[in-house]
């Protein structure tokens, strides 16, 4: 009877949706443009929501670069460690209802988050309106 209890068990979390679903961890971005890598994002849960922020910079441009062109409490701040996803709230499989800021152009965009089938593929969606840009993200072990 244990026996059986535990395979439920096992099987249960083995295939539930939920839990080979989890988009917490770290992120390596790709850039959609040049197809590189370009910095290390830890996805956590604070609060109930979800939120990302950049704990490494690959191959910067400059040492300790600070977003220039961001707005607000943002400007002026190294892109190191700031925070650029923001309040997104899972509906069903998808992340939503939270922005995503660009540090390079400072621009903030209305975010999507959903893992794709491979389960190490964020798919990574800034949008205004219905204009849309997408990234996809490789899970870090």
């Amino acid at each position: 009877m244990k026996n059986n209890l535990l395979t439920l068990i096992l099987i249960t979390l083995v295939f539930n949706p939920l839990y080979s679903q989890d988009i917490l961890g770290k992120w390596k971005t790709i850039d959609d443009e040049t197809g590189k890598a370009k910095s290390v994002v830890e996805i956590y849960e604070k609060d109930g929501k979800v939120y990302g922020k950049i704990i490494e910079l690959l191959n910067p441009s400059e040492d300790n670069p600070i977003c220039s062109k961001c707005d607000g409490d943002k400007k002026g701040q190294p892109i190191l460690n700031m925070v650029i996803i923001e309040e997104m709230e899972k509906e069903d499989n998808v992340y939503e209802g939270g922005t995503i800021i660009n540090p390079e152009n400072g621009k903030e965009y209305k975010c999507q988050l959903k893992i794709e089938d491979d389960k190490d593929t964020l798919r990574v969606r800034g949008y205004v309106a219905f204009f849309y840009k997408t990234q996809y993200w490789k899970r870090i072990e």
